[in-house]
């Protein structure tokens, strides 16, 4: 009776903090409305947009970008309250020590999250475009763009980088629940490259230049992985023979 009352209460916490999640999404996707034009004219006065005509091939064009944009705001506004609810929904099943070590997950996944929104934005999309356009004029191609490819394409980039600049936290975690090893890290790191030199080149522009900007960060990310398992399974094993005492 009382496993069962205890799966009944996990079930409860677990629906309120759903609740609490997808309310503030509704309101930060409200916030993203309410914001997506102020956005998209910001993106459009920067640099990458100044050659682009803000043309529309459909009557849905204009609409769908102005959707993928506040959807894409109320992501990041979502994201570190999303990730507070899921601490405090494991928070009852850890130790003290365990709880205050986990709960910097929240700040460091959000702000690599916008690391990498960053890199790829700033660093990677300017690239892109600018070997895209070459490779248009040398074939002697008139360049009409409109803001739903510009956008597309943008959005497209930038997720899949920011999702990937989460590697260091991910290892962390599965550190914590014991399901990788620094060791096996070491032991796997050349698999490892292959797969990210893979993943490197599906999501950069088929040039060298661009396949190495984002390889060696690639290749950072996951020695900093590998020194964060190091570091977390030296912590977890100090945490256990202190109670093994």
């Amino acid at each position: 009776m009382d496993k069962e009352e205890t799966v009944v209460e996990h079930l409860v916490e677990l629906r309120k903090r759903l609740i609490i999640i997808a309310v503030a999404f509704v309101v930060s996707l409200g916030i993203g409305f309410a914001t997506a034009g102020r956005t998209l004219q910001f993106l459009k006065a920067q640099p990458t947009a100044a050659y682009v005509e803000w043309n529309v091939f459909g009557f849905t064009d204009g609409i769908m970008i102005y959707f993928k944009c506040a959807l894409i705001l109320a992501l990041l506004i979502t994201l570190p309250i999303a990730l507070h609810q899921i601490w405090l929904f494991v928070k009852p099943g850890l130790s003290e020590q365990e709880a205050k070590g986990t709960f910097f997950f929240i700040p460091v996944s959000f702000l690599l999250f916008i690391a990498g929104i960053s890199f790829s934005y700033f660093i990677m999309f300017p690239m892109m475009l600018n070997f895209m356009s070459d490779i248009n004029q040398s074939i002697g191609a008139t360049e009409t763009y409109g803001m739903n490819q510009y956008f597309t394409f943008m959005f497209n980039l930038i997720i899949p980088v920011g999702i990937v600049f989460e590697m260091p936290v991910v290892i962390m975690f599965l550190t914590k629940l014991g399901i990788v090893t620094p060791s096996s890290l070491r032991k796997m790191r050349k698999i490892a490259y292959f797969v990210l030199v893979v993943v490197g080149v599906l999501i950069s522009p088929p040039d060298f230049i661009s396949d190495i900007l984002i390889i060696i960060p690639l290749f950072v990310l996951f020695e900093i992985s590998i020194f964060v398992s190091s570091w977390t399974y030296k912590r977890k094993l100090k945490y256990y023979e202190e109670l093994a005492k």
